[in-house]
This record gives structure tokens, C-alpha cells and sequence, in this order.
């Protein structure tokens, strides 16, 4: 019996498990709770974008486990002009300052590919950080040319649902790149990951790496609240539309003053 039980254990594959926070107590939490990685990131109610310079010193000087820092200029979608991509190199400037792990990039083309020039920028701009292609990668329109071009390009990890609205139903996907990946490049499993599911999305789909929210509500220590005025929206916008400033905007406002 004795024998049987450790030949079932000696059987049990590894999987790290990488937590996806957005603040310091999260980070913290994240470490105490067994994480083996963290993805740090700002706005995770809006899909995350790039946390500021102040999150990541404090995360990198308090925990002891990996930091890979998200670089995402804004919300909506991944295709990026020469702006936003100048934004995304100073931000991996700055990651690298703080000496983080790694980075987590992503860029498409407006026809669904992945965005081969802006990505090997961003990647020579990453030097020896670990490189991570976020989930950019489930809006591809063909994940198996993807996925070669990403290894192509030297790319670490893809963090991926493999194109299901949840890593569970991307299950048979994600097996399938997982055999593609080979040792070339590690799939990274992400999607409504929770303590309910991540046993059938590992059986399922072999993947060595799982990535999780992990998270619950938490009610503010607040004392004195006030119901009647909010900072938060209702509803967040799509993955291909933004809420932004807009000069024409801005002109009815100012010109409505002229009337004062």
C-alpha cells in the first residue's frame, strides 16, 4: 500500500501557479497563499494595464517569489500606433530599473496576427527579462500560426484559454498548443481558473503553468461611507471599444463656458 502511494506521488506533475494582482496586500496575499510567480498589473476590472512604478518597487522589495510586470498602454484592444508603443518601451525601461523578473507584452495586427515588429521591439527592449505574450493571443484568428510565430520571435510563455471564453472549455485547445509548444515555449493557462476547475484544466490539458485571480470581495475598513456619490461605472466597456478623451468633446465643453 505504502509502495503504491508513493509511486502515485512520484507520478504527480508540478504545476506552478502564477497569481495576477493589482495591488500590494493582493501581492502579499498572493506569496502567503503558495503562488509561485506573480503578474503584477494595474485595472484588473478593466483587463489589466501597466501598475505604476511605486507598485512595482514596493511589490519587488516585499515578496520573494518572481514579479513579471504587465506592459499594456490602455485598455480595448492590441493593435498599437507609435505612441503607445513608445509608452510600452519606457514602461519595460522602467521594469528593468526596478530589476523585475520579466514582462508580460502583446501586440496584434488590425487583421488578428501577432504584430511581429512591435513584439521583437519589444522583446530586444526586455533584454534577459523573461517574456511572457499575454492574452492578446486568444484574439488571434489563427492560434496555431501564433504560436509559431511567437516561438520565432524567442517569446518564454503564452498565457492563453486557448481561445475558450474560459480555460476550461479552451481545454482541448490548450493540449493541443501544449504538444505544438513542445520545449519551445511554455503554455501558461488562464481564464476563470479557480479551486473548482483547475484539477480538470490541468487533466486535460497538460499544461505545466496555471494562472489565477484567486480573488474574493473584500469590504472596505471604512467607517464614514457615503451612498450617494461613486467613482466606480456600472459597466465596463468592450474589448474593442474605448471610453477616451476626444478634442471635439473637450470643444462643446469650453465653448458651452463661452456662454457664461
Amino acid at each position: 500500500m505504502e509502495a503504491t502511494e508513493a509511486g502515485a506521488r512520484s507520478q504527480r506533475v508540478t504545476v506552478l501557479v502564477e497569481a495576477c494582482v493589482d495591488a500590494i496586500d493582493a501581492a502579499l496575499e498572493a506569496e502567503r497563499g503558495g503562488a509561485g510567480r506573480i503578474e503584477l498589473c494595474g485595472e484588473l476590472l478593466q483587463g489589466g494595464v501597466t501598475p505604476s512604478a511605486g507598485l512595482i518597487g514596493a511589490v519587488w522589495e516585499r515578496v520573494e517569489i518572481p514579479v513579471f510586470v504587465l506592459i499594456r498602454p490602455r485598455t480595448g484592444d492590441f493593435l498599437y500606433d507609435a505612441d503607445e508603443l513608445d509608452v510600452m518601451l519606457r514602461d519595460i525601461e522602467m521594469a528593468r530599473s526596478l530589476d523585475v523578473d520579466g514582462v508580460v507584452i502583446g501586440a496584434l495586427t488590425r487583421d488578428g496576427d501577432v504584430d511581429i515588429g512591435t513584439v521583437h521591439t519589444l522583446i530586444e527592449a526586455a533584454k534577459s527579462m523573461d517574456v511572457t505574450f499575454h492574452r492578446a493571443f486568444d484574439f488571434v484568428r489563427d492560434q496555431d500560426v501564433a504560436l509559431e510565430a511567437l516561438i520565432e520571435l524567442g517569446v518564454d510563455r503564452v498565457l492563453t484559454s486557448g481561445g475558450g471564453a474560459t480555460a476550461l472549455e479552451g481545454a482541448p485547445v490548450l493540449a493541443r498548443l501544449v504538444k505544438q509548444a513542445g520545449t519551445d515555449i511554455t503554455i501558461l493557462a488562464g481564464g476563470s481558473i479557480t479551486a473548482s476547475n483547475v484539477a480538470d484544466v490541468v487533466r486535460e490539458s497538460g499544461v505545466s503553468e496555471v494562472h489565477v485571480r484567486a480573488a474574493a470581495r473584500v469590504d472596505s475598513a471604512m467607517v464614514h461611507r457615503r451612498s450617494d456619490v461613486t467613482l466606480a461605472r456600472p459597466a465596463a466597456v468592450g474589448d474593442y471599444e474605448r471610453v477616451m478623451t476626444r478634442a471635439a468633446e473637450l470643444r462643446e465643453i469650453i465653448a458651452a463656458m463661452a456662454a457664461i
